[in-house]
């Protein structure tokens, strides 16, 4: 673990490449990131909702939120915040797929947690059905079958860039239905919803060219030890690192980790 802690706490992208123009990313070492290519963090985990991490305690018919164990986070481009995961700010509970489906409208983008995974990322369509990257492809699937124990929650504005009209949205999303990983680019099911709601180019791999100018500061919230910040060259390098750690189950040793705190 120490090797990987450090990986997460003292990064430096001044040699990484800028990744291929068309933004399919590539079989290489790309140097000072830590990246683990698989379809673990796409793949929803058939856990039982009691299996998840809620720490609130419902009746089995009770379909009312619940609060996850989560890290918080905000985000900074620049001077610039672009990115809030903060309980003190929002409301972070979840709600079963049952009730979450009563609750959405089409090109909502949807999270789907549970403790010690990485959050699953959605489009809503209408009809329980969503429209989300899955296993190298892009999907379209029921909201009851994808969320398999998972509950969720609509984060429209979890990232504070200007949506697009709800139109574009679900045409950005049914436009690159049945594509696969060979003619995507993007590296996560996160990147793939958020780039359909706010059409921003950073999202997709290698989308974004690096400057010595621009800068993304993730800070990440922990419960006492002040707040530890990461520094990325990309928003695309920000997303991976930050769904590595909500995966990684290695928060008690991270918070041990000397930091940026606040």
């Amino acid at each position: 673990m120490g090797n990987q802690l450090d990986r997460i706490t003292h990064l430096n992208y001044s040699e990484l490449p800028t990744g291929d123009p068309s933004g399919l990313e590539k079989d290489e070492l790309r140097v000072g990131v830590a990246y683990f290519f698989s379809d673990e963090e796409e793949e929803v985990d058939d856990r039982s909702p009691s299996d998840c991490g809620f720490t609130k305690d419902h009746s089995p018919g009770e379909e009312g939120p619940l609060a996850v164990s989560e890290v918080e986070y905000s985000a900074f481009c620049s001077q610039e915040c672009i990115f809030s995961k903060l309980r003190e700010n929002e409301d972070l509970n979840v709600y079963s797929a049952k009730t979450l489906l009563t609750m959405c409208k089409p090109g909502d983008l949807l999270e789907l947690v549970a403790a010690a995974q990485a959050p699953h990322w959605a489009i809503y369509d209408q009809n329980d059905q969503v429209i989300h990257l899955h296993k190298g492809e892009i999907r379209k699937d029921s909201l009851l079958e994808v969320s398999s124990g998972r509950h969720g929650r609509i984060v429209n504005n979890r990232y504070r860039f200007r949506p697009l009209p709800a139109d574009l949205v679900m045409q950005n999303a049914a436009g690159h239905l049945g594509l696969n990983s060979g003619e995507i680019c993007w590296t996560n099911s996160e990147s793939f919803a958020a780039w359909c709601r706010f059409g921003k180019r950073e999202f997709k791999a290698g989308g974004e060219a690096h400057s010595a100018e621009q800068q993304y500061f993730l800070k990440v919230h922990l419960s006492g030890s002040g707040v530890h910040t990461l520094v990325f060259r990309s928003l695309e390098d920000m997303i991976r690192e930050r769904r590595r750690v909500d995966a990684s189950g290695i928060l008690k040793e991270l918070s041990l980790v000397h930091g940026e705190n606040e």
